[in-house]
């Protein structure tokens, strides 16, 4: 009993250490999965489809985004994804908008803004790839320099880690087109918001909105100077380790909707 209340205990703990919008990215990410996993809700609820919207089925804008059909074929790849989301969304939470949670929070509405768009225009029902994939590209341009490690130790700077994935998932399963979808996504974001203003000396095109700079105010000790990219040098300490288990992960496979 002891031994169990201890290691509910640690989870806790972990748990509340998460960066606030990526620990709740994360819980829905799981708990929507497991949900229409185990049929406590019909998955074809969870996703997006056009009809059932205009019936004012508004949540699918949002589970669409969180669920993923999980089942054996795809437990692996949902893992994946699980493991990006955390890893990348935390790494920019704490990094570049540590102190500044409405902009982060306003880059998280852009992107799932963009993949909403998308996911009508191309007919794409689940869009938890797009999605994870975008915040993924985001870091990785941010920290271009740092050098991460791919399948058998292949290791190269992480600007190139979407494209990597990309090619990867176009050999192997003849996939792409979720990651092709999150790099646009994410590309679009940091060009608007980092690259246009900052390198071009173009005017500022996206601005975090008032109403939730009020709701979520700055805060102290966060990075000053938004807006401009962190020069960060690939050191060993900072560079994440993508490991083998990344090259096996098949990105954008198809998946059966309602699957057991």
């Amino acid at each position: 009993m002891i031994v169990s209340y201890n290691k509910m205990s640690d989870f806790g703990d972990w748990f509340r250490s998460v960066p606030f919008f990526t620990r709740y990215w994360l819980a829905g990410s799981v708990v929507f999965t497991l949900l229409g996993r185990f049929g406590l809700i019909n998955p074809l609820n969870l996703v997006l489809f056009y009809e059932p919207l205009k019936r004012f089925q508004i949540w699918r804008l949002v589970t669409s985004v969180l669920y993923y059909p999980l089942t054996p074929q795809t437990g692996f790849h949902y893992l994946i994804n699980l493991y990006f989301l955390y890893n990348y969304s935390r790494r920019l939470e704490e990094s570049t908008y540590a102190g500044k949670p409405a902009d982060y929070l306003f880059m998280l509405i852009f992107n799932w803004t963009c993949c909403i768009i998308l996911g009508l225009i191309a007919e794409m029902p689940l869009l938890m790839d797009p999605m994870v994939l975008s915040v993924l590209y985001i870091w990785c341009q941010l920290n271009k320099d740092v050098i991460v490690t791919f399948w058998f130790g292949t290791r190269f700077k992480a600007i190139y880690l979407p494209w990597v994935l990309l090619g990867f998932n176009l050999i192997i399963s003849g996939g792409g087109i979720m990651e092709l979808f999150g790099i646009l996504i994410g590309h679009l974001y940091f060009f608007l918001m980092f690259k246009y203003p900052q390198e071009l000396g173009g005017p500022s095109l996206l601005q975090t909105p008032s109403f939730l700079k009020s709701w979520f105010p700055d805060q102290l000790g966060g990075v000053h100077g938004f807006g401009v990219p962190p020069q960060r040098a690939a050191t060993a300490q900072n560079a994440p380790r993508e490991g083998g288990m990344f090259g096996r992960h098949n990105w954008g496979r198809g998946y059966t909707l309602g699957g057991n």
